[in-house]
């Protein structure tokens, strides 16, 4: 038997070419995000006569490790990435859970008013905190909680506006016949939640809260307010602290801060990357 040989076609000289410009593209705007790090990561290397001086120098002249040594010896900056800590655990976990709960109450209970209990839960999100600062610091100050952490994980304990909306509508892709099912077989609506729910929705959490947990990290303006001693600031003020030595002009230092502060956001990220980025197909179902 003869073989007949099957040629591949090939593709167009345009479609050659639009691949080449997509490429391109993609890896200009790969390196438009990476070097402001790369730049800052360099920078914490260098001495202060090197960024002060006239002209751009990517790669330092004279390396040097001092800038490491002075963070924590001009703030207490392993204090405050555990104070941070101290906020991020309780306010995940147990936020996490109680958005949980009330996205199911949203999504799978029959509750009078539903839409509109929705759309007044929601329209606080348009209320920018810098309108409610004062007259929570006012309560927060009359029961003595500044300069205390309590400020930052009460509110958060309650639950995420944005993390219920999402999660209401990761729950819409789930069949209600599993917890009709499970209504038949004796359980009530929190355990449905707990043993059915639960399960299914870590994908969505564990996305969810790697945002939450961002916002927390890289929160300035609340604990500014809130926390005026070094010993119960966390990362963030402390960071700005670094910013006014020298008169601001200490680069390698403030850089060091940031960079340093970095790190647990880009290790976070990594661990839940495969979370990440099954829940952002929020109509994919149960596998």
């Amino acid at each position: 038997m003869e073989k007949t040989l099957v040629r591949k076609p090939h593709k167009k000289p345009s479609a050659i070419i639009a691949l080449v410009v997509t490429y391109a593209v993609m890896i200009l705007l790969a390196i438009t995000m990476v070097f402001p790090y790369l730049y800052m990561a360099l920078t914490t290397f260098k001495p202060m006569s090197e960024t002060v001086s006239a002209g751009f120098k990517l790669f330092p002249r004279v390396w040097t490790a001092e800038s490491y040594k002075e963070v924590w010896e001009l703030v207490p900056f392993g204090r405050g990435i555990l104070n941070t800590m101290a906020v991020e655990i309780p306010v995940i976990l147990v936020g996490s859970f109680t958005s949980a709960l009330g996205a199911f109450a949203f999504a799978k209970m029959r509750l009078p008013c539903a839409r509109v209990l929705l759309l007044v839960l929601m329209s606080g999100m348009m209320v920018p905190f810098a309108a409610l600062f004062l007259p929570q610091y006012r309560i927060y100050s009359s029961m003595k909680l500044t300069n205390n952490l309590l400020p930052l994980i009460l509110p958060g304990l309650f639950g995420n506006i944005s993390m219920v909306f999402f999660l209401i509508q990761f729950m819409g892709g789930i069949p209600n016949a599993l917890f009709e099912a499970a209504k038949i077989d004796g359980c009530g609506y929190f355990k449905s939640f707990v043993y059915i729910m639960l399960p299914l929705l870590w994908p969505a959490l564990a996305a969810q809260g790697v945002f939450w947990f961002l916002g927390i990290w890289n929160d300035y303006f609340a604990p500014s307010i809130y926390l005026t001693k070094p010993e119960a600031m966390t990362l963030q003020p402390l960071i700005n602290r670094l910013n006014a030595t020298q008169g601001g002009r200490d680069f390698p230092l403030v850089m060091t801060g940031a960079f340093l502060s970095s790190i647990p956001l880009i290790a976070v990220y990594l661990v839940f990357q495969k979370y990440f980025m099954s829940a952002l197909s929020i109509t994919s179902g149960i596998k």
